[in-house]
């Protein structure tokens, strides 16, 4: 049996998806700048795209523009939010992803701003408190902090966060790649100034991403060269990656209800098995299911002599994973977030992820390999 437990890294394409993107390559080729008949065919495509992203989420479609994914989401954001709003301050969390925290330290060791983090507890929650402070002691500053940690799953209030940020006048870029088509958006509600997508994240295509700047913020593009997605990014846009993002979308929130009631239950039932059946298994992030993406478990199994092989010897018995121990005193590479929240080190790590085509078939035959692997 093969089992896929990865999806928080990717997910495979639902089919849905695929029909739309492949009558697109087969029919629609056009180039969307020309103003032919064949480039103006595409532009059309693309902007019913931008259309339905824009309706599902209560925004405008001018403040939809669309990326190659997270990564260029969040440095655009980030990059040029702090440049062209003169902000010297930033704020964010040791456990935020790399695209976040690897463009605020460059920005930090070029001299452009003083990076400060928020505290956060050993389940990966945001002090609120130390945010005030931090917020209220500074300039003006740039918040980046994302909905649901990749690792952990931990949920962060963002209402509290924006209101927070409204308080204090600060810029507030959330990263909502892990939680986009599970969670609903309301950007006329939510007092957030960006938010970042990636397709391949909710069942449609790699490679295609957006990036939402609330209609009261104006900033620069980061990639330069034609005046594609109205100025913002230069470069012929990704057309299929496009149209398959906003058909993936589209369907993860006409299904949600039940696409949520169905992973929420193969994580509790994987979460009780493993308690059942693993003696000192424990779980990183929060555990309580409304204040936890549904999506991810991530555990922490007992210390074992052949550690460093737990992920290798699931690959090799068929299951898909991801994870790593925390870092220890720098002398091995592992987890940052594990490390920020204080996991102990010697204890393998595994980030198990489901989606809706995952069963229950697959999450006992997880068990049972893993069963052996800590009894060896």
């Amino acid at each position: 049996m093969r089992v896929y437990l990865d999806n928080a890294a990717t997910t495979s394409i639902d089919s849905e998806v695929l029909k739309e993107m492949f009558y697109m390559m087969e029919n629609q080729f056009g180039n969307p700048s020309s103003i032919h008949s064949h480039g103006r065919e595409v532009r059309t495509a693309i902007e019913k795209a931008r259309k339905t992203v824009a309706n599902l989420l209560h925004a405008s479609p001018a403040e939809i523009f669309f990326t190659s994914g997270g990564t260029e989401a969040d440095n655009m954001a980030i990059r040029s939010g702090i440049a062209d709003y003169g902000i010297k301050h930033a704020i964010t969390a040791r456990t935020e992803h790399h695209a976040v925290l690897h463009t605020f330290e460059a920005l930090e060791k070029s001299g452009v701003i003083k990076l400060s983090y928020v505290d956060t507890d050993t389940r990966g929650n945001i002090n609120m408190s130390h945010l005030n402070e931090l917020l209220s002691s500074n300039e003006r500053s740039f918040v980046s902090l994302m909905h649901a940690n990749n690792e952990l799953g931990t949920l962060t209030d963002i209402e509290a966060v924006g209101d927070l940020c409204e308080q204090y006048d600060a810029l507030f870029h959330c990263d909502t790649v892990q939680t986009m088509g599970h969670y609903p958006h309301d950007l006329q509600r939510l007092k957030v100034h960006f938010i970042t997508c990636a397709a391949h994240k909710l069942h449609g295509p790699k490679g295609a991403g957006f990036l939402y700047v609330n209609h009261a913020i104006k900033i620069n593009p980061l990639i330069l060269g034609g005046s594609q997605e109205r100025n913002m990014r230069g470069g012929t846009e990704n057309v299929y990656g496009i149209v398959g993002l906003a058909k993936a979308l589209e369907i993860a929130y006409r299904d949600m209800a039940g696409h949520q009631e169905h992973v929420q239950g193969l994580k509790s039932y994987m979460k009780e098995r493993l308690e059942k059946e693993i003696k000192d298994v424990q779980f990183n992030g929060e555990t309580d299911p409304e204040k936890s993406l549904y999506t991810v478990l991530n555990v922490s199994f007992p210390e074992m002599e052949m550690a460093d092989m737990l992920l290798f010897s699931l690959d090799i018995a068929g299951i898909s994973a991801s994870g790593g121990s925390a870092c220890s005193s720098g002398s091995n590479i592992g987890s940052h977030v594990l490390e920020a929240i204080g996991a102990n080190p010697g204890r393998p790590a595994v980030r198990f992820s489901f989606s809706k085509f995952n069963t229950l078939e697959e999450i006992d035959y997880t068990i049972e390999k893993l069963k052996g692997l800590c009894a060896s």
